[in-house]
């Protein structure tokens, strides 16, 4: 419990420092934008191909572990739509609340979590989930706000959403990192000192950024939806990766990075992503935030169950 613990709260304690700092305005508005940019396009992905370019794939890729996670996110997908359709919700709205129950925030505080708790090599098998987990729950999140859109399809099509896709650059690092691992391309030691600086600034800039986003008017503003969504993002999701995982008979250190990532909160993306294809963005910052903040409680319990 100690080893969670201090995993825990120092990484909500720089979340929280964020959103005390943006209150100070230490971290104003037109800050987050561009330090956001900088974290997702360069330390994360340095971050990212440095740690899985270095490694055995053979020893830290697992297959099952893949397709059990990715299965678990189907399926949480597929329930997330069914209730938000029995509670009524149509159109943007239930497109957002489907993507707010299975979209997590991998990148950022999955990666976190994974680093500090599970260290370098479990850190490695989660980048390699990561890279996969990230192309599979942005096309399903593209394929709900489609269905589910305010103008009943994409105003941008599908051509330009797959673009952005492939050119992820979280997607591409551990893509790139899983080549040079396979062919056993040696990074130079220049390259790698470069990217370990690089790689310093991605976690605490990362957590800075979620806290100055993090919005307790929208919280309160539609707290029941919010609430239902949290559920099924932070309870019901992991569940179902732990049922699966202990159904097939894997060790808690084989699933774990797994297990991380499905507990993981509601992807910053997804506000984005909701803006853009007709959702309810009001109700994805909500969304974000809310899970955000209880998750430090869920990754606990989550953590504390897998042993």
């Amino acid at each position: 419990m100690i080893d969670i613990l201090t995993t825990i709260v120092p990484i909500f304690a720089i979340i929280l420092l964020g959103w005390v700092s943006h209150l100070g305005g230490f971290i104003p508005k037109d800050f987050i934008g561009p330090a956001n940019s900088l974290v997702f396009y360069m330390a994360i992905p340095a971050m990212v191909f440095n740690a899985v370019a270095k490694a055995s794939l053979k020893a830290h890729f697992d297959i099952t572990v893949l397709i059990l996670t990715l299965s678990a996110m189907v399926i949480g997908c597929g329930l997330a739509w069914g209730l938000g359709t029995l509670k009524g919700m149509r159109g943007g709205k239930l497109g957002t609340y489907i993507q707010s129950g299975f979209h997590g925030n991998l990148g950022y505080i999955g990666l976190a979590v994974a680093y500090y708790y599970l260290g370098e090599e479990g850190f490695v098998k989660t980048s390699i989930l990561i890279g996969f987990m990230m192309i599979l729950q942005n096309l399903l999140a593209v394929f709900v706000l489609t269905v589910n859109s305010e103008s009943g399809s994409d105003r941008h099509g599908w051509t330009p959403i797959l673009r952005k896709i492939a050119g992820n650059p979280v997607i591409a690092s551990a893509m790139a990192g899983i080549v040079f691992s396979l062919a056993e391309i040696p990074v130079p030691l220049v390259v790698e000192r470069s990217l370990d600086i690089l790689s310093g600034l991605a976690l605490p800039m990362a957590l800075l950024i979620i806290g100055g986003s993090i919005s307790f008017d929208l919280i309160r503003e539609k707290l029941n939806p919010v609430l239902a969504t949290m559920g099924i993002k932070l309870v019901l999701l992991p569940a179902l990766g732990y049922a699966l995982f202990r159904m097939f008979g894997l060790a808690s250190q084989d699933f774990l990075p797994g297990l991380i990532l499905l507990a993981s909160p509601a992807a910053t993306i997804s506000y984005v992503m909701a803006k853009e294809m007709g959702g309810d963005p009001d109700f994805a910052v909500a969304s974000i935030s809310a899970s955000t903040l209880l998750s430090s409680v869920t990754f606990t319990i989550w953590l504390q169950l897998a042993g």
